[in-house]
């Protein structure tokens, strides 16, 4: 049903009359209702304290993560070299930047509907009039029905004629119902959904160079314990063969110390492999062919830091996929206040003008131009149960992101149980080991003695040699996968980022202080519990 609003408002009777019938659609644009629920974040279960953090050092002022640069609390300066790198030339990264810049672009092109539509450009054509028209069987109101005649273009039939024509037409669609507010809306909150996924996507990236590094260090400190105890088998071995010549040892006991110095230098090659790997992947992290690049050997040196892990609740603002996911319930809820303002009429004012002749010297005279203003409201009668299904499609999308956002939550708070356990359960395991290292290295020293003094076999000796050497591999790793989970505590608690973060320069028009309400239209589904006009 289309209503035409020329005699309410009276326009397309003459020029002065425009202004009151903008002043009319102005005020109903900025005092419309924006109909929908407005967004309210839901609840998310959040308990009082974390499990794992009973008894856990707390932190004092100076021990909180630094803002951005959190890899700066392990105080290793190749490491913070390497992290500098990824925002640089992370191609995932950059993926997700080329994401978030879309996402704003989008929001401006949502604002642009705030705005009325305005075309124009010149035209010429030439035709023949019918012979067969005339006044006694069509009103000939213009050559290029336009609806207008300026009184310089033909109507004889039959005639030839050109038409130069220059049309400007503009048409502004008020936002009554609030359609495009909450479109806008929608954009504003998915371009801060980008934003904080982007802020996801390099936390991921740092805190994976991170791991990979103290990876490729813990095996460097074992090359290097691999590499010492070489040698000191090469010693026995030469020991044990200058026995043999000597007749006090047996054949047996040079071939066990051979095997054990070619098993020991085979262990030491083998790492060569996990830590090309490693080094590969870092490369790619930073953008680089793993051809060109290297990072030098040296063994481990850096303990885990004190992390503060704070309270749980303070994860719903520290964590950028939380805060994505927050974000896209807020553009699906304003989503639904899209499919809601369907089932209302909307209002369009319209206005042509230009300048029309038959030809060129009288084209942009006065007497050839035309002008035309209108309003027009259309409703939907019937649509097959179209916008109802749409409204259900997009509260059931709402509640998608409802649960999505509560998981996201709910696996924060795994993480951070994990990685704090984790470091509980290593730090304990690390005390007990390095006691076992103590006791191997004296077995192993004391053993050494005896064999040299004859009182103890070879094979015994391997035996503790081995014992020992498994040991000290062990604290090795195990110090790694401290540093590691220290580097997943520090990313399941954000890496020091804040939802304040976010960017918010998404400002749309100001909104006016208090709104007239609007009833839900029958057909709609209710909303209960979750807001108003």
């Amino acid at each position: 049903m289309l209503l035409r609003l020329r005699k309410v408002w009276g326009i397309g009777r003459a020029p002065g009359r425009l202004v009151p019938a903008l002043a009319a659609g102005a005020l109903l644009l900025f005092s419309g209702c924006s109909v929908g629920p407005d967004y309210m974040r839901p609840p998310a279960e959040t308990p009082a304290a974390y499990k794992e953090n009973a008894g856990w050092k707390v932190a004092q002022p100076q021990d909180e993560l630094p803002r951005g640069a959190w890899w700066g609390i392990y105080h290793d300066p190749r490491l913070n070299a390497l992290v500098a790198q990824v925002d640089i030339n992370n191609q995932n990264i950059a993926q997700a930047e080329a994401n978030f810049r879309q996402a704003v672009a989008l929001v401006r092109v949502a604002r642009g509907a705030y705005f009325p539509t305005v075309t124009g450009g010149p035209s010429w054509s030439r035709f023949r009039r019918s012979e067969n028209l005339g006044s006694s069987n069509r009103n000939l109101a213009g050559a290029s029905g336009t609806g207008v005649n300026p009184g310089n273009i033909s109507t004889v039939p039959g005639a030839t004629l050109s038409d130069y024509l220059l049309n400007f037409a503009a048409s502004w669609e008020l936002d009554i119902w609030g359609k495009v507010r909450r479109s806008v809306e929608s954009s504003k909150a998915s371009a801060e959904a980008t934003a904080a996924t982007l802020e996801v996507a390099r936390l991921s990236a740092q805190a994976t160079v991170a791991q990979n590094y103290f990876l490729i260090r813990s095996l460097d400190s074992q090359k290097k314990l691999l590499d010492d105890s070489v040698a000191a088998y090469q010693l026995i071995l030469n020991l044990t063969k200058n026995r043999y010549n000597r007749g006090v040892a047996s054949r047996g006991d040079v071939a066990q110390a051979e095997t054990q110095v070619k098993s020991t230098q085979a262990q030491a090659i083998d790492l060569g492999v996990q830590r090309s790997q490693l080094e590969h992947a870092i490369a790619v992290l930073l953008g680089k062919p793993p051809s060109t690049f290297s990072i030098p050997l040296a063994p481990l040196a850096v303990k885990p830091p004190p992390i503060p892990a704070g309270v749980p609740s303070e994860l719903l603002e520290r964590r950028p996929d939380i805060a994505a996911a927050e974000r896209n319930m807020a553009a699906a809820n304003a989503q639904i206040g899209v499919a809601i303002a369907a089932y209302y009429p909307t209002i369009t004012l319209s206005a042509t003008g230009g300048f029309e002749a038959s030809t060129a010297p009288l084209w942009f005279t006065w007497p050839s131009r035309f002008w035309s203003l209108g309003a027009a409201a259309a409703q939907t009668i019937f649509q097959g149960g179209a916008l109802v299904a749409q409204t259900d499609a997009a509260r059931a999308a709402y509640d998608s992101t409802v649960a999505a956002y509560r998981q996201t939550v709910l696996t924060g708070f795994q993480e951070v149980e994990d990685n704090l356990a984790a470091l509980r359960i290593l730090g304990d395991e690390q005390k007990v080991q390095d006691e076992a290292v103590r006791a191997a290295r004296e077995s192993a020293r004391v053993s050494t003695n005896q064999y040299k003094a004859g009182t103890l076999d070879h094979l015994a000796l391997m035996v503790v040699e081995v014992v020992a050497l498994n040991n000290e591999r062990t604290a090795i790793t195990i110090q790694g996968n401290q540093l590691s989970a220290s580097v997943l505590l520090v990313k399941a608690l954000g890496g020091g980022w804040k939802a304040s973060d976010l960017p918010a320069a998404f400002n749309g028009p100001p909104q006016p202080a208090a709104s007239p309400a609007v009833p839900a239209p029958p057909s709609a589904p209710p909303a209960a519990g979750r807001a108003g006009d």
